[in-house]
């Protein structure tokens, strides 16, 4: 772009444009969808809908996220991604009904994500990957209810112990980044899919008919995993975190399953 040239305009997203992106989901929430509409400015004009369950602003130019945003004290689900944002608002961790907060593959460093991420307690699953992250924010270790992490595809060299003591989390994607030793990222990964794993009692301690069931569950999972491995599918997005909206059109199925209590 020559020197003093004016950037895109973007579409211009009035009241009106906006109600009529509103739908409703398979629970019964109310989505406002305004993704791939070619903004390059956060609507204003939304600040006035924020009675919506879901707000998805993905594949757009928007470059700043204003305060106001806090403003969607109801809102549990927020697609960022694929933006050009290099920067947080303070102000997001008001938005403590958030679960889901997708913020991929924007321009983010760690000094844009702002300590107040620490606030957001019942959120399930960040998804911060394809920015320019150079350390993993030590606010991500306060959100005991996380289950779903991505932190592929930036600038680390390694995690923090405080991450891998969180109770509930369940998938971490940290590839492709420039760790020292590429067998670190594993072994932290490693310790995860242990939890897959885990009984709560031991053999001894069952009865005979107890642990019948328990060796036949077992066999029949183990059963089930043998036949899918055996017949080998084409990989669809393995390398993200979970689906989302950049990988695949229709996640309606998948994001209730995520965000459901």
């Amino acid at each position: 772009m020559a020197k003093g040239a004016k950037g895109p305009k973007g579409k211009k997203i009035t009241l009106a444009v906006a109600k009529n992106c509103i739908k409703i989901t398979f629970d019964g929430k109310k989505r406002l969808d305004l993704s791939k509409m070619g903004i390059t400015t956060f609507p204003k004009c939304i600040l006035r809908l924020t009675d919506v369950d879901e707000l998805d602003l993905s594949r757009n130019l928007i470059k700043k996220i204003p305060d106001a945003i806090s403003k969607f004290q109801n809102l549990r689900w927020l697609d960022l991604h694929s933006n050009y944002i290099d920067k947080l608002p303070e102000t997001i961790g008001q938005m403590t009904s958030l679960l889901y907060l997708n913020v991929s593959n924007n321009r983010l460093t760690t000094n844009g994500l702002p300590v107040e991420l620490n606030q957001l307690k019942n959120v399930r699953t960040v998804n911060l990957g394809l920015n320019h992250l150079d350390s993993v924010p030590t606010t991500l270790g306060a959100l005991r209810e996380l289950h779903e992490v991505g932190l592929h595809d930036n600038l680390l060299s390694n995690i923090p112990n405080s991450i891998s003591k969180l109770p509930k989390l369940k998938k971490l994607n940290t590839k492709r980044n420039p760790f020292p030793k590429a067998e670190s990222s594993d072994m932290f990964v490693d310790s995860i899919r242990r939890l897959d794993n885990l009984y709560l009692v031991e053999e001894k301690d069952l009865c005979g008919s107890c642990l019948r069931k328990c060796q036949q569950a077992r066999d029949k999972l183990n059963k089930i995993k043998s036949m899918a491995t055996a017949t080998p599918r084409k990989a669809i997005f393995s390398t993200l975190v979970s689906p989302n909206s950049m990988a695949k059109e229709s996640q309606e199925d998948w994001r209730i399953r995520s965000t459901s209590p």
